[in-house]
């Protein structure tokens, strides 16, 4: 029989391409990973791993086995949370991952609900962007993603369920003192010869498509995911932005001047979850309060 804790040995040996390696990040022996690599091998009939001198790496039945073993683990999360819940055991646990924007303004809001009105589910929070966050997600370690897309609905979250949450408008950010400051709205097009400070990966790659667009290519001349550093440097006189309006409203902007941008720019915030997992009482709670949170 493949038991869980077998799975989760795999799939830390197959992410971590060793067994000494994945003995660290599971907080055992080297040799418990092994004897439990041995058991899973026996139980499923087949070489899951092929050793070559320092080198390890999955057989073909090992990869079928780990492709499998996210959803089989989350699938037993799900039922445990789902059987305590109705056992009145009044507990959950939820491991939130979101953007930083969404950490300073959505989540604050929404977990503080969460707590008055369940206060035995535990909730944890840690930050990444988009797409990492939803890779967390799918590799089982997080169950809710706040995250976040540009141009609408596409592919990439077709096997997560989607609770859509905001659109959020981006906005140009320049110096006070910028000959457009006083300007209610700007073309993207009217800052071709400005230098620009750039915010993520995601952000950057949004910035620059956005200004192809215009007939130009942006001029980066910092980058940084940090957004009250992005302002910093607007407010300095070292270039200009465009920022979600989101990230705007977790920070001081004192010493610049924001502009409706033309054409409009806007990205949706959404929460994701696995199929399994948005059937887990606390998972579905935590869904409720960030939407409602989006809603204030």
């Amino acid at each position: 029989m493949i038991e869980p804790r077998h799975l989760r040995v795999l799939r830390a040996v197959s992410a971590t391409g060793s067994f000494s390696a994945a003995a660290r990040e599971l907080g055992c022996t080297q040799p418990a990973v092994s004897q439990q690599m041995k058991a899973l091998e026996s139980a499923a009939g087949t070489p899951l791993i092929v050793r070559a001198g320092r080198e390890m790496r999955l057989t073909q039945a090992g990869e079928v086995l780990v492709r499998h073993a996210t959803g089989i683990l989350a699938g037993l999360t799900a039922a445990e949370e789902e059987i305590a819940a109705i056992a009145g055991l009044r507990a959950g646990r939820v491991r939130l991952v979101s953007f930083p924007s969404g950490s300073s303004t959505l989540v604050p809001s929404a977990l503080a609900a969460l707590r008055a009105a369940h206060p035995g589910t535990r909730v944890s929070l840690v930050e990444a962007e988009p797409p990492s966050s939803a890779e967390m997600l799918r590799a089982g370690e997080c169950d809710v993603a706040l995250a976040f897309r540009y141009g609408g609905p596409g592919e990439e979250w077709d096997d997560l369920v989607e609770r859509p949450l905001l659109t959020d408008r981006l906005v140009g950010v320049v110096p006070e003192g910028h000959r457009l400051a006083r300007a209610e709205s700007v073309s993207i097009a009217e800052l071709a010869e400005e230098a620009w400070i750039a915010g993520c990966p995601r952000c950057r790659t949004q910035l620059v498509e956005a200004c192809g667009a215009a007939g130009f290519s942006p001029r980066i001349d910092f980058a940084t995911d940090d957004y009250p550093a992005v302002i910093g440097l607007v407010a300095a006189g070292l270039g200009v932005a465009v920022l979600p309006e989101l990230a705007l409203a977790s920070a001081r902007v004192d010493g610049v001047r924001t502009l409706r941008v033309a054409p409009a720019v806007r990205r949706e915030i959404v929460a994701l979850t696995l199929p399994d997992l948005a059937q887990v009482p606390a998972v579905a709670a935590t869904l409720d309060e960030l939407e409602r949170a989006a809603e204030r």
